[in-house]
């Protein structure tokens, strides 16, 4: 016979299940938002892909690692994840072994990019149920900017910009040319900064950024699947 005076069992929805594509500043801000920030208790980690600069098939030399950095922040966002006991993966993304551990083991709902030296294709961009995003600095006048590419921070320096934003956007099969979800708070630019520099002063914006969108594409999607709740 039950017990009318029973409380019913508190019912927890699952976490959403994010891998992190992600390096150096820009990706130790993102991944430290996600597993500590305001969003994390609706989050599980469940990987984190992360260059490996030694590596020719990040393009070390186009992108960010062909400026003077240290080995601590070569292995930042790897600490980071190894300390929260998080899977790192340092190869390369479109191979039949990444594949496996992306739809067989991490399984995420949704994929944020930040710094991260590889094109990923449509079977990795494609999987996640709520997107595959990325974080990109360019100024807010058009979309796709003008800034797209592998090092938009040396582009934006050249045109002596006053300001930048970071650009959370869908990944797509082109550089830096999915739909925009979203673009940061204007970030304003002393006259004497380097291209490490702006990784350093925009990281911790992009890491907000990051966070409140996921935050909304999470609430999004359960007033969606419980329309009764609307």
């Amino acid at each position: 016979m039950s017990n009318p005076a029973a409380k019913p069992e508190n019912h927890i929805p699952p976490k959403i299940r994010v891998a992190v594509f992600g390096s150096f500043y820009r990706g130790y801000y993102v991944l430290s938002e996600l597993l500590s920030g305001a969003v994390g208790s609706m989050l599980e980690i469940v990987g984190v892909a992360t260059d490996d600069p030694q590596q020719k098939f990040v393009s070390p030399q186009k992108r960010v690692w062909q400026y003077p950095h240290t080995v601590a922040e070569r292995d930042m966002v790897k600490k980071l994840a190894q300390r929260a006991g998080i899977e790192t993966y340092c190869g390369r993304v479109k191979t039949a072994e990444f594949y496996t551990l992306m739809e067989e083991k991490w399984k995420p709902d949704i994929c944020i990019m930040a710094t991260f030296g590889q094109r990923i294709d449509a079977r990795l961009y494609e999987y996640p149920s709520l997107g595959f995003y990325n974080l990109h600095p360019c100024i807010d006048d058009t979309w796709p900017s003008r800034y797209a590419g592998s090092n938009p921070f040396q582009a934006l320096l050249d045109d002596k910009r006053e300001y930048i934003v970071i650009a959370m956007h869908r990944v797509d099969g082109n550089f830096d040319t999915g739909e925009l979800i979203a673009y940061s708070e204007k970030i304003f630019l002393p006259d004497h900064v380097n291209v490490i520099d702006l990784h350093k002063i925009t990281s911790p914006t992009a890491g907000k950024l990051a966070a409140r969108e996921i935050s909304s594409i999470i609430t999004r999607e359960k007033a969606d699947s419980n329309p009764g709740n609307k």
